[in-house]
């Protein structure tokens, strides 16, 4: 900041400037120790939208927002602490409600302080995941130098207690999904999958929530149904682990046994989601006869689509990717006829939406006038659109051979 040019009013502002992002801590509490514990502590990702795009809260000296929830029931601890603050006597302006902001996101019934939040932590003995076991997997911990276990279960709203534990667990959307919305769970047609953990405490077994994902079932005529992925999240503390693939897995075979499930599709994916989404999908096809070695260099066959929608409930675009993804694995690029047939392959499907541009293109010509046309030439310049189209490809190949290079460790 910039102190030089400000006057002394101005400068005694900016010290009251707190950055959202680092003011609000985060715990997932299981044990009475973990509140004192600085390494249980994480922070959001995002606060944009309750704290506008530069994530500043202005009035306060030394802000803390904390949001501690209990492990498993996510029973929630809410406190605002801070050093020094403006005020409308003094200072002539307001600070601003930044109590009010998270109240807007978390239900009513949280607690204000740590004595009643710590009975609360006591009553987690009782906590049980909520619907249908789908999926038990262990995972070895190296600090622990022990194998923990997970449990995936299948809910729906009809579950007791479940949409006031949903209501909880979306609050953490906001932090760590840059465009996160919370859903209308009176919709029955959502589906939600969650991930939780066994642990132990004070010899009894305990579960911890690790995170989750809600799926909707569009309806597609005249009899099946096409669930869309809509949030997933993996709780920070367990990022990492490989839990997303496991989640992202287990709703793929869960689908699967359904009839009137036709393919699964996703809502505005992230970058991430689809990095895992092609390990996952890969996964499953790769043992699949029409994906088989001898298969691959022919090309993406009608048997692929069909085998990958009726196995695992895969939809063609997506098996389009899964096709190019094991291609490569088995191209020798260092021969330079198999690289440039893998090449013009996959620029083939990249340069199918920039031919029906150049469709389009042809009929504006028909219909504009010089000068506009002038403006349209520029954006068709085909050395451009091939330079585009090689960095495209580029991007493509780093993506695909991570997708490869995860396959190999797992």
């Amino acid at each position: 900041m910039l102190h030089h040019g400000m006057n002394p009013m101005e400068k005694k502002l900016a010290e009251y400037k707190c950055d959202t992002n680092e003011a609000i801590s985060l715990k997932l509490v299981r044990f009475a120790d973990d509140l004192e514990d600085e390494s249980t502590t994480f922070h959001p990702e995002y606060s944009h939208q309750l704290y506008g795009d530069d994530e500043v809260a202005f009035g306060y000296k030394g802000l803390q927002i904390q949001l501690y929830y209990s492990a498993g029931n996510l029973s929630t601890l809410f406190k605002v602490k801070y050093s020094a603050r403006v005020t409308e006597k003094f200072d002539c302006v307001e600070p601003d409600d930044v109590e009010g902001k998270i109240r807007e996101i978390i239900p009513a019934g949280f607690s204000c302080n740590t004595d009643d939040f710590t009975s609360l932590l006591e009553k987690e003995t009782n906590f049980k995941p909520f619907g249908t076991l789908l999926h038990t997997y262990n995972v070895h911990n190296v600090e622990e130098g022990e194998d923990f276990t997970y449990q995936i279960h299948k809910v729906d709203l009809s579950c007791p207690g479940f949409r006031e534990y949903h209501k909880r667990l979306q609050t953490f959307l906001m932090w760590f999904i840059e465009t996160a919305s919370f859903i209308d769970v009176d919709d029955d047609r959502w589906d939600f999958f969650l991930v939780f953990e066994k642990y132990n405490k004070d010899g009894e077994t305990l579960f911890a929530t690790v995170g989750y994902m809600t799926v909707y079932n569009y309806y597609v005529y005249p009899d099946k149904t096409r669930p869309r992925v809509s949030q997933m999240l993996i709780l920070p503390p367990f990022q990492g682990e490989g839990h997303g693939a496991q989640l992202l897995e287990a709703v793929h075979m869960f689908y699967c046994n359904l009839h009137k499930v036709q393919d699964i599709t996703a809502e505005d994916p992230s970058e991430n989601y689809v990095k895992l989404r092609d390990y996952v999908l890969v996964k499953l096809c790769q043992t699949l006869p029409s994906f088989s070695t001898d298969k691959l260099p022919l090309g993406f066959s009608d048997d692929m689509a069909t085998e990958a929608r009726e196995k695992f409930k895969i939809n063609k675009k997506h098996a389009r990717r899964v096709y190019e993804i094991l291609r490569l694995r088995v191209t020798d690029m260092s021969d330079e006829t198999k690289a440039r047939d893998y090449r013009l392959e996959v620029k083939k499907r990249l340069f199918a939406p920039t031919k029906k541009n150049q469709r389009e293109m042809t009929k504006m010509m028909k219909c504009l006038r010089p000068e506009e046309l002038a403006s349209h030439i520029s954006q068709m310049d085909t050395a451009l659109q091939q330079e585009e189209l090689e960095k495209s490809y580029q991007e493509l190949l780093a993506e695909y051979r991570r997708v490869i290079e995860r396959l190999a460790q797992a």
